[in-house]
């Protein structure tokens, strides 16, 4: 079936354009570049992995309860718009919502994987040109998986979320080459990894841990390649450089912030869109969602020198400023372990498997005997 059919609403044209700008850099540098990047990227080759084969497609899916959660983390939950809802359309409300951040986590991945080339071309230096190499090829590997799950385990796709679509498009029609880094390694990259922690740590189900813990391992990476190319060449920004780039990241802050709303769930369910935004802001849930959703970019900002007064008055509002004291190294350590520890514990319980039924096939033969 195409994806066309899946969508919840048309989407046409199937392709969005956006011109290119900015200038294509090749480098006659040869040499080693800097030790941090170069041990990225040889972690990078390193970790390449295949989803067809790390991951167990078999495992079942109910496309109704995705991923084993309370009904609490609805923003709905416990309105007077839930308790009119009969079970089926409590099943399809479930559906809609785990499909429509799925969906707008393919986006983004499909969003990470231009970018990524993007900075391939536009970089200076040869060790980030080798970096985002590998990370294009990540991400295109975190398109195929999100939007496998989609299509064969959902059967539903929400088209791209617009104020997602407005900072990947404020991110690539940016002629300096830092900007791609700042939109997409500390924005996007850092809202997704915080929104994949929260689904992977909460969820009871196998198939999306699975999915999330792997995609987290590589993740992690990517985050500590901007913040290393970023830190680095914001030291030598003039104030009225530091102030533009500051600027670009309040307004992307904002446009995450109103992106996790979802309006587009409830829409299909004849909800009206300021009431959406009441419901959520009174969801204990959805308010601790979206604090969470901040404990990486906030951090990750401080780290790279964007750190003025008015940054951290935004991060107040938003009321996510104590993020800003998280261990960024712990929080990417932690990712990689877990999905570390995840495969040990599949690997074993495999192997446990196989030595049953070899056992079973032993006792059975002496048995005849």
């Amino acid at each position: 079936m195409s994806t066309r059919d899946l969508y919840t609403s048309s989407v046409s044209p199937t392709t969005h354009e956006i011109p290119l700008v900015g200038d294509t850099r090749f480098t006659w540098e040869y040499d080693d570049g800097r030790d941090k990047l170069l041990a990225l990227y040889q972690k990078g080759k390193d970790r390449q992995w295949d989803s067809v084969k790390r991951i167990d497609w078999d495992l079942e899916v109910d496309p109704h309860d995705v991923l084993g959660v309370p009904d609490q983390s609805l923003a709905v939950y416990g309105t007077r718009h839930w308790e009119r809802m009969s079970e089926r359309e409590r099943g399809e409300l479930r559906r809609h919502s785990v499909s429509w951040q799925f969906s707008q986590f393919v986006h983004g991945e499909q969003g990470a994987m231009i970018t990524a080339a993007r900075i391939v071309e536009t970089v200076p230096d040869l060790d980030s040109k080798f970096y985002s190499a590998t990370q294009t090829m990540d991400e295109a590997r975190h398109v195929e998986v999100f939007s496998r799950f989609l299509q064969e385990k959902i059967g539903m796709v929400y088209p791209i979320n617009t104020k997602l679509q407005d900072l990947l498009n404020e991110t690539l029609t940016d002629g300096r080459w830092d900007m791609p880094y700042l939109g997409m390694q500390v924005l996007i990259e850092g809202l997704a990894l915080a929104a994949f922690g929260v689904m992977r740590d909460v969820t009871t189900k196998p198939l999306p841990k699975q999915i999330l813990a792997y995609v987290m391992q590589d993740e992690a990476r990517h985050v500590a390649f901007g913040r290393l190319a970023l830190r680095d060449y914001y030291k030598d920004l003039s104030a009225s450089e530091m102030r533009e780039r500051e600027e670009f990241v309040i307004e992307g802050c904002y446009l995450m912030r109103d992106r996790i709303r979802g309006r587009e769930i409830w829409e299909n369910f004849g909800i009206d869109a300021r009431e959406v935004d009441e419901m959520v802001e009174n969801s204990p849930y959805m308010r601790m969602f979206q604090s969470l959703l901040f404990s990486r970019i906030v951090p990750c900002v401080k780290d790279i020198g964007l750190w003025s007064p008015r940054i951290r008055e935004t991060f107040e509002e938003m009321g996510v400023l104590d993020a800003s004291k998280a261990d960024l190294d712990a929080l990417m350590r932690g990712d990689e372990e877990i999905a570390e520890r995840l495969d040990a514990e599949r690997f074993a319980a495999e192997e446990a498997d196989r030595k049953a039924e070899v056992d079973a096939v032993i006792a059975a033969e002496a048995a005849v005997s």
